[in-house]
């Protein structure tokens, strides 16, 4: 049975409808993640799971039971339920060691001062407990939210943007740290965030969310190599589409040469019986295009990114049309100089045709 469960929620703002029936579930001790661009909803599914908005259809399962729907409400205090904000909403007038036990009022001062010292080992806190908050870093502070989220052993942790406030490589640092303290805890986790790279390096399982609906719950793995729709693989990292000619159910050609993989059904719809003779789009991934200087086929270096070990080359074809392409930085080629290249392609991903939209 799922610790967490939504079943076809809905909310709206008067007329406005922000989350359009959207189902997820999440098992025991696993990390997921709402990732979209703003004004997508996530935030809206957080508020509704904590109990802060109420939901206008649907219902939400929380260990077995109904804790949110149209006809009841538990009230947020009762459903052990932790959240951690972007802002850390610590108390500036509480040390560290009270700010954590803030949540911990029904323990005994024996049972507090062993959770709390528990916690800051767990955090990498020891011997922080009498500072106040602003005689800590960012990093630092967020480290005592989450601790103080988790000192009333929750059944759920609530992530809001926890890392936005930072700068981008303590952001990158601080989110492998917090995977490892949330696995090392063994807490179920929901994290929303706008940022990818972050979902990537926390999230076990990631919804794709546009306009109030998942696109696609998945794995970061298939949401990269295996994306549902148009709208995930545009998000996703980074690609080109080209168009491609399907040859047959497993075979589809572009202009850089022909690809095998399963074409999807729906791309051989109303074609001949092979599907001979559809037009698609196909991504291309920067990793799937591999400089060979002994290629036969020469693309022009259009732009470049430096990017430590890699070269992130944007490239010309003759025909104009413009791919990515991630390359050693040994590499290192001006702009205007052409470089041979040739296609590696472990998965392929086809689309109906260009002007799909979802």
């Amino acid at each position: 049975m799922p610790l967490l469960e939504l079943k076809n929620i809905s909310h709206a703002y008067g007329n406005h409808a922000v989350v359009s029936d959207l189902s997820l579930s999440l098992q025991q001790g696993t990390i997921g993640c709402l990732l979209g661009p703003s004004g997508c909803g996530k935030t809206t599914v957080l508020r509704a799971i904590a109990g802060f908005e109420p939901i206008h259809s649907g219902e939400i399962h929380l260990n077995g039971s109904v804790v949110g729907s149209l006809v009841s409400n538990v009230p947020p205090e009762q459903r052990r339920i932790g959240m951690v904000f972007q802002d850390y909403a610590l108390f500036p007038h509480l040390n560290v060691t009270d700010n954590i036990a803030f949540g911990l009022r029904n323990a005994t001062e024996s049972e507090r001062r062993t959770r709390v010292e528990e916690l800051l080992v767990t955090v990498g806190l020891s011997g922080a407990g009498g500072k106040y908050p602003h005689e800590l870093s960012g990093g630092q502070q967020q480290r005592v939210a989450l601790a103080r989220a988790l000192a009333p052993k929750p059944h759920l942790l609530l992530l809001d943007e926890p890392f936005s406030n930072l700068d981008v490589d303590l952001r990158e640092r601080l989110s492998l740290e917090v995977r490892d303290i949330l696995k090392q805890s063994g807490i179920t986790a929901i994290l929303v965030t706008h940022d990818q790279h972050e979902a990537f390096a926390v999230a076990d399982e990631i919804g794709i969310m546009h306009e109030g609906r998942i696109q696609q719950w998945d794995t970061p793995y298939n949401l990269y190599h295996r994306p549902a729709n148009r709208f995930v693989a545009d998000f996703v990292g980074q690609g080109v589409f080209l168009t491609g000619n399907v040859l047959n159910p497993r075979e589809v050609e572009i202009e850089l040469g022909r690809l095998t993989g399963n074409i999807p059904s729906e791309c051989t719809a109303g074609c001949d019986a092979c599907g001979k003779g559809c037009q698609v789009s196909v991504l291309l991934r920067p990793d799937d295009i591999v400089h060979d200087d002994a290629a036969a086929t020469q693309a022009e270096v259009v732009a470049k990114a430096f990017r430590g070990a890699e070269f992130l080359y944007t490239l010309k074809l003759p025909s104009g049309v413009r791919l990515l392409s991630l390359v050693p930085s040994h590499h290192n080629h001006d702009i205007g100089e052409k470089i041979g290249i040739r296609l590696d392609v472990d998965h392929v991903v086809v689309f109906r045709n260009l002007t799909e939209t979802t």
